[in-house]
């Protein structure tokens, strides 16, 4: 079972560069960030006819996230849970039937931050602190789950081609990281660096100054395996050639193989 995490960028302006990849690469599940779309909106008529259910939670002109999959999406929550004040549409969890198993995957776009010095650094960090109180009761299920997502943090120097550059930058700011750590403290596993623990495997490469060309990139899309998914856990890895495509994303899909029985 194949699932991919991938911050789209505006899903009207992707939509062919991702029917191309499902046809192409057959993932089994795709959780979508920044789909930029009201659910009313989202052009799930071509995907649907590539043989994919959708399910959306959506947000005129910005955020949004989806999860398509190739079998049956069911026990769908919307919205991070903690606060019900909070209107934007960063969080959808949902249970995939795939033959005779199943997982729990939370498709996630975390607050960016920036700038520092304004109220959007301390939403990100709230937003965070109620997502690792969420993780932690995750863990009490025994369903393989996996929290998808980008989670606008760089965890490690060594997940940026220039760190020096980001110090200032609220995805590398100590709160931030810190965060991240307790959600991995938890039990959770950053599949990907386990399977590469000494390569950048960037996941994201701004449009500006060159940045694809000159591989300037950061590592910002994560999958959170919880040790019942860890156990099925086969491979991880970055599909970087989508960031090569005509009007691409900057961000590039993530995804892990499980052997689901």
């Amino acid at each position: 079972m194949k699932i991919v995490t991938w911050n789209i960028n505006g899903i009207k302006a992707r939509l062919n560069g991702l029917t191309t990849y499902l046809k192409e690469t057959s993932p089994d599940v795709v959780c979508l960030q920044e789909i930029k779309s009201m659910d009313a909106g989202f052009p799930r008529e071509a995907i649907e006819e590539i043989g994919y259910t959708v399910v959306t939670h959506g947000q005129k002109g910005f955020n949004g996230v989806a999860i398509i999959a190739k079998s049956d999406i069911e026990d769908i929550i919307i919205g991070l849970p903690g606060d019900d004040s909070d209107v934007q549409a960063r969080y959808l969890e949902a249970t995939v039937i795939n033959g005779g198993g199943a997982v729990r995957i939370a498709s996630l776009f975390l607050p960016n931050g920036n700038p520092i010095d304004t109220e959007k650094f301390p939403y990100k960090l709230s937003w965070m602190d109620r997502l690792e109180a969420h993780a932690r009761e995750l863990l009490n299920g025994e369903m393989p789950t996996i929290l998808a997502g980008d989670y606008n943090v760089i965890p490690q120097p060594v997940d940026a081609k220039r760190p020096d550059v980001w110090t200032g930058d609220a995805l590398f700011q100590p709160k931030s990281r810190a965060a991240f750590r307790r959600l991995v403290n938890l039990g959770w596993t950053d599949y990907l660096r386990t399977c590469h623990p000494d390569t950048p495997e960037y996941t994201f490469w701004d449009y500006q100054a060159g940045a694809w060309q000159k591989d300037n990139g950061i590592r910002i899309d994560h999958l959170l395996l919880s040790p019942q998914a860890v156990d099925v856990a086969q491979s991880a890895g970055v599909d970087r050639f989508t960031r090569g495509w005509e009007k691409p994303s900057d961000h590039v899909p993530v995804w892990v193989e499980l052997a689901l029985s």
